[in-house]
């Protein structure tokens, strides 16, 4: 009888459409995460501590995390040689330590003498900037135009006298924020090389202790995902700060070439900047097409040559040959990261969207595979990856 009504039950529309059903499963777990969200949204203020912890911690972890992806290859490249790991890691603070001496007593100087001349050749450099735009408006070529330009000066004008009516208000608070922001920066500065050490030459002990945490049956697949996580976030860091550097020697190169004014502070801040992918060199763009306007039209004609030059350079030769297809990230998908998480996160969005984004998808790709195996969905696909994996162990 009970047998009866168990078949008689499992053959119900209930079962089958229901219970049995892998879309009302799917959607059930939907349902679920929205709701534990939902629920974190209304405790939020159960997690501020936490969050004030996070941002004190953050600036010192993602400088040793940069330096970390920067320095490991060199250490593992001395420990090689037979030299053991502390060891190893103190040789490179010490290289370190005689490069920053180097660039302090040669590059450091000539970037003080540039940046002091800029600040007290800017009220010249601004009238100049005013006189060429009024031959500008004068010109024969402009003459449709003249109007909506002339209101679109006016506004900039307008704004900029609001945003120093503002800043004068506000100069106190602006101070103070200031102060705390170069002490946070100076104690990142002081605590970055310490937990670089630990990171060095503890990594692989962290990751051992997180893994025997876990229960057995998910050991390897974390493993698994900590392992693409590291390479996708060494490759970008490693990658980027190579095109950035390439690119900045580059534009310093060509800035003296062309003999622009300030060419080596130029070239430098263009490398930095480099490091947030394609908005970067944009941003780079600005102060040397002001500069460029105020030394003359020939000179503004060569500073966009040069620009066009680099990003052919840039675009064609270092960026495929350093980074390659190491994220695998479509250029519209990093549009859309930097935008997003830079209006959501601010500056720290810009700088760390990507390899966060990077990081996800490394997570959401094994969980997808794991779904493909257990749901029953994905048979055939399944059949054709193994066949196709088995093909190639046979070549």
């Amino acid at each position: 009888m009970d047998r009866h009504q168990e078949k008689k039950f499992t053959e119900s529309w209930f079962f089958k459409w229901v219970l049995n059903s892998q879309a009302t499963v799917a959607v059930m777990v939907t349902f679920l995460v929205f709701l534990t969200l939902y629920l974190f949204t209304k405790i939020s203020f159960l997690f501020k501590p936490i969050l004030s912890f996070l941002a004190i911690i953050m600036l010192p972890l993602v400088i040793s995390a940069i330096l970390y992806y920067l320095i490991k290859p060199l250490v593992g490249l001395i420990e090689r040689r037979g030299v053991n790991r502390t060891a190893s890691i103190f040789i490179v603070y010490a290289i370190i330590v005689a490069l920053l001496i180097w660039a302090v007593a040669s590059f450091i100087p000539m970037i003080e003498g540039q940046l002091t001349s800029f600040v007290e050749n800017l009220p010249a450099y601004v009238k100049s900037v005013n006189v060429e735009s009024s031959k500008l408006l004068k010109s024969p070529w402009l003459t449709n135009y003249q109007s909506e330009l002339q209101d679109m000066l006016a506004n900039i004008s307008n704004k900029a006298v609001d945003y120093a009516e503002s800043f004068s208000k506000n100069a106190i608070d602006w101070a103070s924020s200031f102060a705390t922001a170069i002490a946070r920066v100076t104690l990142a500065i002081i605590m970055s090389p310490f937990i670089l050490f630990y990171f060095l030459r503890d990594s692989h002990k962290m990751k051992e202790g997180l893994i025997k945490v876990l229960p057995t049956r998910m050991r390897r697949p974390t493993s698994r995902i900590l392992g693409d996580i590291n390479k996708q976030l060494a490759g970008y860091v490693q990658g980027q700060v190579t095109v950035a550097i390439v690119v900045g020697i580059m534009f310093t190169i060509f800035f003296n070439m062309i003999g622009l004014r300030y060419a080596a502070t130029f070239g430098i801040i263009a490398g930095f900047l480099n490091m947030i992918p394609y908005l970067g060199s944009f941003l780079a763009m600005v102060p040397v097409v002001i500069m460029g306007i105020v030394q003359g039209p020939i000179m503004l004609i060569k500073i966009l040559v040069t620009f066009v030059v680099e990003q052919t350079i840039e675009g064609r030769f270092v960026a495929p040959l350093v980074l390659g297809s190491k994220l695998s990230i479509h250029p519209i998908t990093i549009m859309f990261i930097l935008l997003t998480f830079g209006s959501m996160f601010g500056i720290w969005g810009v700088f760390l969207g990507i390899p966060v984004y990077a990081s996800i998808k490394v997570i959401v790709k094994e969980i997808f595979d794991w779904y493909k195996a257990v749901s029953g969905l994905y048979e055939e696909e399944l059949i054709v990856e193994e066949g196709g994996e088995e093909s190639k162990d046979v070549k």
